[in-house]
Formats: C-alpha cells, sequence, structure tokens
C-alpha cells in the first residue's frame, strides 16, 4: 500500500512536469500525450495529486511509512507546485493567513488558560458541588461546550481530558461516560461559533459572516445538541445513571496560579467581548496571544509546545492542494454539473457534507466544499449549514474528529479504554438527531 500511494504521488508529479516543461514548446510529444490522456495533463497531474493527499488524510498515514496527515498535506502542496499546477506566487496566495492567524492566536491563549490551571479549577469545583452522577455528567458535559464554544475543541479536550477522569475515579464512578460527554460536547459545543472548531475558523474567513451572526443562527442548535449529549448518555449507560445513590463528593486537590489564571481570564473574556464587538477574528486573537506572552510566570517554551504546529502546516498544504484543483478542474462547466445535485437544498448540503466530513475529516470536506457554495442562491445560509454539518458529524464514529481521538489517547494513557462500539452506539444517534434539528433551524 506505502509503496502503490508513493508510486502514485511520484507520478503524478512525472505527468505534471512533463506537461509543465513540455506545454512551453511546441513539441509534438506534448500533443500526442495530451491526445492519449484525453485531457489537458496538467488536470491529471492536479486530480492524482488531491487524490493521494486525501487518502492519506482519510487513512491517517501511509501504511508502513512515517508520512502522517501533515505530512501528505505538504507533500501534495509540494507537487501542485512542482507539476506545474500552481506557481510559487500562486501557492503563497492560496494561503489563508487569516485563519492560520486566528488558530495560532487562539491556541497560545487557550495554552495559558490551561499551564494557569484553570480547567482543573473548574473541575475541582464540579467535584466538589455534584451530588448525583447526572449532575456530574451534566456538568462535564456543559463545560466541555462552553468552552468549546468560544475556544477551539480540541484543545478543549486536551485540557479536560485527564481531570475528568481523575474525578470519575475519584467519586468511584465508571469514567467512559463522561469521557464520552467530553468528546461529544466539545464537538457539539464547538458548532456555536467561528472560534469553536477549525473548520468553523476557515469558514468564517471564507464566508465573512459576522461572529454575531454566526452565532445566533448556530448558538440555539448546540445548545440543544448539548442536552441531547446528556440525555442519550445517561438512556444508554443506565447503570450508571439511572441510581438514587448519592455522590460521595470530596475536594480535588488543585495546583493553580492564580495570578496567571486571572490574567488569561481577563484576556480571554476580552478577546470574546471583542468579537461579539465585530473586530476581526484573528487581528483579535494574534493580539491577545501576544499580550499572553507578555509574562514573568511561565516559560515561553512551555507555552510554544501547547501549540499545535502540525496542524497549522496542515491547513496550509491543504489550502494548496485544494487550490490546485480548483484552478486546474474546477471549471464552470463542473460548478454546473455538481450544482444539478440541488446543493441548494439544505438536506442535501447537509448530507453530503456530513459524509465527506466522515470520509475524509471535516477540514478537507470543506475546503472542497468551498468552490461550489458560492454559486448558491443564499451563500450565507450554504456556508452556516456546512459548518453545523461537518462539525456535528464528527460524533458519528470514534474517528470522525481529532477531538475524539484526542480524548481515546489520553484516556488511554491512563489505563481508560474506550471501544468503537461502545462510542457509536451514542454517537450515531447523536449525530443524526442533531443533524436534523440543525437542518430543520436553519
Amino acid at each position: 500500500m506505502a509503496g502503490w500511494l508513493g508510486a502514485a504521488f511520484a507520478a503524478a508529479a512525472v505527468v505534471g512536469l512533463a506537461s509543465h516543461l513540455l506545454g512551453t514548446h511546441d513539441l509534438p510529444l506534448a500533443h500526442a500525450l495530451t491526445e492519449v490522456l484525453g485531457h489537458n495533463v496538467t488536470q491529471i497531474a492536479a486530480i492524482m495529486v488531491f487524490a493521494m493527499t486525501y487518502v492519506a488524510i482519510a487513512l491517517g498515514r501511509f501504511p508502513g511509512l512515517r508520512l502522517d496527515r501533515t505530512g501528505a498535506a505538504l507533500a501534495g502542496a509540494a507537487c501542485m507546485v512542482v507539476t506545474g499546477v500552481l506557481t510559487l506566487n500562486e501557492a503563497y496566495e492560496a494561503l489563508d493567513f487569516n485563519t492560520i492567524t486566528l488558530l495560532l492566536g487562539m491556541m497560545i491563549v487557550v495554552a495559558n488558560l490551561r499551564l494557569s490551571g484553570l480547567f482543573r479549577l473548574a473541575s475541582g469545583w464540579v467535584a466538589t458541588h455534584a451530588r448525583h452522577p447526572v449532575i456530574l455528567l451534566s456538568a462535564v458535559t456543559l463545560v466541555s461546550g462552553v468552552f468549546s464554544a468560544f475556544f477551539v475543541n480540541d484543545t478543549i479536550c486536551l485540557a479536560l481530558t485527564p481531570p475528568v477522569i481523575e474525578i470519575a475515579i475519584l467519586l468511584k464512578r465508571n469514567p467512559v461516560p463522561y469521557l464520552l460527554a467530553v468528546a461529544m460536547a466539545c464537538n457539539v459545543g464547538s458548532t456555536a461559533t467561528i472560534t469553536g472548531n477549525p473548520q468553523n475558523i476557515i469558514i468564517g474567513s471564507f464566508s465573512h459572516i459576522p461572529y454575531v451572526t454566526f452565532a445566533s443562527a448556530l448558538a440555539p442548535v448546540a445548545a440543544v445538541g448539548l442536552l441531547l449529549t446528556i440525555a442519550l448518555i445517561a438512556l444508554i449507560f443506565r447503570t450508571e445513571f439511572w441510581t438514587t445513590a448519592a455522590l460521595q463528593a470530596q475536594p480535588l486537590r488543585t495546583r493553580a496560579d492564580l495570578p496567571l489564571v486571572l490574567k488569561s481570564v481577563l484576556v480571554a473574556l476580552g478577546m470574546i467581548v471583542a468579537f461579539f464587538l465585530g473586530l476581526p477574528p484573528a487581528g483579535v486573537a494574534i493580539v491577545a496571544g501576544v499580550l499572553m506572552l507578555f509574562t514573568r510566570r511561565v516559560k515561553p517554551e512551555k507555552v510554544y509546545a501547547e501549540v499545535d504546529w502540525p496542524l497549522l502546516v496542515m491547513f496550509a498544504g491543504l489550502f494548496i492542494v485544494v487550490a490546485g484543483l480548483e484552478k486546474s478542474v474546477f471549471s464552470p462547466h463542473v460548478i454546473a454539473a455538481v450544482g444539478a445535485l440541488h446543493l441548494e437544498h439544505l438536506p442535501i448540503l447537509g448530507g453530503l457534507t456530513a459524509l465527506l466530513s466522515n470520509i475524509v475529516s471535516n477540514v478537507p470536506a470543506v475546503l472542497v466544499i468551498k468552490p461550489f457554495l458560492g454559486q448558491l442562491p443564499d451563500p450565507q445560509r450554504s456556508w452556516l449549514v456546512v459548518a453545523m454539518a461537518s462539525t456535528l458529524a464528527g460524533n458519528f464514529t470514534l474517528v470522525g474528529s481529532v477531538a475524539n481521538l484526542i480524548v481515546v489517547q489520553r484516556a488511554r494513557g491512563q489505563g481508560v479504554e474506550i471501544g468503537f462500539w461502545t462510542y457509536f452506539k451514542v454517537g450515531a444517534p447523536l449525530t443524526a438527531l442533531t443533524l436534523v434539528i440543525g437542518v430543520l433551524w436553519l
């Protein structure tokens, strides 16, 4: 498999490079190659590079190799330039720096919130005041969902998984349903705003939908989704929650840097207020991140270690790969043909987005769908449907979103296993219900 994928990347590079070199000369070989292939060889190269990149992203890595999603996106971007599909300047222009800047600023802010001990303080408060398993489940779900609504959901999963396991063990409860609540609530809660997850950040940059407009449209869907998350987990894990026994709450020992907690909270709240006031999200986030770096309480190396640099690189690569496909393949004729699928009907658009998100992950799905939304009668509503469907679809299976995988991997490191079917029996109905509610609401 690894050899086949590597050979395909190489073949795409060779075909495109031949087109690039031969296309500048009136040589019979170039005409013959084009006639044999039946299409412009640059188009063939673009399709091959795109397909191999997305195969690698769907699989997570190349079997037998250490090339992960980030490496595949970077390799695909390089092939788009080497093959002549894009010039180097066109590749630079394809990068959406608003998205990358916003993500970087948010990661720095959340890193400081986490390093300050804020999340452990919140977990400790929950452990002390929960008197029944359903109350504990509700608190974990709401804390995960609300934090994820304003900060990138992947980082919230990283921060909350260890203390939730600690709380469950301290209270002698089964950690699994509470960890499912963290993963699913982080996905559902992140639907609410532009800054909730990476795909929403991209959509906000492309669509230019104001932060308030986005939140007013999708926050109600997220709120109902969080209630459904609590109800479904409580229903399916009846032995854990259908009990009259009260929890023996004990204080959870927490260590926090209170001055850093205060500063981080004030900067984070200021950032959220600025978002709602309509200031440019990317500029606000990076200013907030820079403000957090002015400190004597935490070494900058610790903050940089919390930033997901591979994710930023993967985004840059995907922007270039999709730009190459859009330039070479997405002609007006192709866009018109896709229009025959009637994407203006919200259930069709939502269903297609959810399906594609579960095949290649939500961020790549959004980038593929982007070129077709500008032709629809109501682009803003269409973008909102794509944001809602690509995010909620992440709850369908255990591998449906990066947030799920973070929870599973962190839990495994602490001796807690979450099986595929254990997740699926909650995630599948939750996804179906929330998608229906979201489409009907929009």
